[in-house]
């Protein structure tokens, strides 16, 4: 714990635009946080480059996801905001505790699997050994809860064991971390395949909102959302699509299930995709507004970061020195 409040820690990719789902399975719920717990919000690139990036393209995005950060409503003064490259400790812990993960536990990763299909020609060591820097980003703080989405819940178990490893070897070093998964929205579909998770890589623009869609594209995605052959508004087995715009409705308008059923008595699906998207557009107006005066402010950003790498480093150091004396590293 540092200082006498509770830690959260969080990181986003800036691997392509970030959608609806991000927004409402972590962002949308980061600043919830600011008042009770010290926080750190990071910009994970070092996560990114498991897969190839193009490297004016990563600037950018490094760039926009700070801005997005902030123009979902974290302030960089009740928040450390930082770019997960400019505190060197990440690394340098994230290898140091390679040496205290099993080959077999990264092995049984189900996103190592998933993302060496994906990309065959490019399984590099770094995307075998991408839940053990996750680890470290984490236990680098002495981090108690962690917002993490139900995919990402194997990797925090990771982190988990390897902080009761380290401290059973030697001594209570590592804080173990928790994981926070919000009720609602923890997962959100695909529109075009909703046994899919909505994801910023997806090939198909109809399958995903972008919190920076304009309200004529964020509407027109929702009149393309897949549905089934019925007509009630009400989710059930074989209405997947209903069920996952029950979910993205409830989340923009805080309505509970029986609230939104009951609106939309006697009405089509047409009527509620409309609704659906006017609530999500309604709700990311604001941001994408923040978001473009943010971005047109470099010097601003870049001063953020700055802040938030100092403020990061100095609580990084920290164990740092502790997890290197407890090994047997001269000071």
């Amino acid at each position: 714990m540092l200082g006498d409040k509770k830690v959260v820690f969080s990181g986003v990719q800036p691997s392509g635009n970030l959608t609806i789902g991000n927004y409402l399975g972590a962002i949308k719920n980061f600043s919830a946080f600011s008042d009770e717990y010290r926080c750190f919000y990071c910009v994970v690139d070092l996560h990114a480059i498991t897969v190839r990036q193009v490297p004016a393209e990563l600037r950018r995005r490094t760039y926009e996801t700070l801005a997005l950060y902030m123009a979902c409503g974290l302030d960089p003064e009740k928040n450390t905001l930082f770019v997960q490259s400019h505190v060197p400790a990440h690394a340098e812990l994230s290898w140091l505790l390679n040496c205290y993960t099993m080959f077999g536990e990264l092995s049984r990763m189900t996103q190592f699997k998933d993302k060496s299909a994906k990309h065959a020609d490019n399984i590099n060591a770094g995307l075998f050994t991408y839940p053990v820097l996750m680890a470290a980003d984490i236990l680098l703080y002495q981090t108690d809860l962690v917002p993490v989405g139900v995919d990402q819940k194997q990797h925090l178990e990771l982190a988990r064991d390897i902080a009761g490893r380290f401290n059973q070897a030697y001594s209570p070093t590592f804080v173990v971390p928790e994981p926070y998964i919000p009720q609602s929205g923890m997962k959100i579909m695909s529109l075009a395949d909703p046994l899919s998770k909505m994801s910023k890589s997806d090939p198909n623009p109809n399958a995903v909102v972008y919190i920076l869609d304009d309200k004529d594209t964020v509407l027109r995605k929702f009149r393309r959302a897949v549905t089934d052959s019925g007509a009630e508004v009400r989710p059930g087995e074989g209405k997947e699509g209903i069920s996952n715009l029950i979910s993205i409705y409830r989340c923009f308008t805080g309505k509970t299930e029986e609230e939104v059923i009951k609106e939309f008595e006697g009405k089509g699906y047409g009527d509620f995709k409309t609704a659906c998207g006017e609530a999500c557009a309604d709700a990311l107006s604001p941001v994408r507004e923040e978001f473009a005066r943010l971005m047109a402010d470099k010097a601003y950003l870049e001063a953020v970061m700055k802040k938030g790498a100092e403020e990061a480093s100095y609580a990084a150091a920290r164990t740092m020195a502790k997890v290197k004396k407890k090994i047997g590293f001269i000071g």
